[in-house]
């Protein structure tokens, strides 16, 4: 017998709940300064309930090649990437409505 979500009563296979909660998210990208004029790229805004925010870290960190960390929800990435971690997420799923 296969599982069945309990959100939308598909089975799991089937289930439609994670891509409908990607592309309701309201994410941020920006850049700031930190210390010693270094520039890190700051993604705000996703929903550590029905995104693995931990993987998604790795994922962007292996892709554009940099180091970076997550805490409280917010991931930061060293470095100005903007563009590219914009369409990274694109090609993960999320829509281009959530991005502000």
């Amino acid at each position: 017998m296969t599982e069945v979500c309990p959100v939308c009563g598909l089975p799991k296979d089937l289930c439609i709940c994670g891509t409908i909660s990607q592309e309701t998210q309201k994410i941020r990208i920006y850049t700031k300064k930190v210390s010693f004029k270094k520039i890190v790229t700051v993604i705000n805004g996703l929903d550590s309930k029905t995104t693995n925010i931990k993987e998604l870290t790795k994922k962007l960190k292996t892709k554009i090649a940099c180091g970076g960390t997550f805490k409280d929800g917010i991931i930061e990435l060293q470095g100005e990437h903007v563009d590219k971690v914009k369409e990274i997420l694109l090609k993960e799923g999320f829509s281009e409505a959530s991005f502000s």
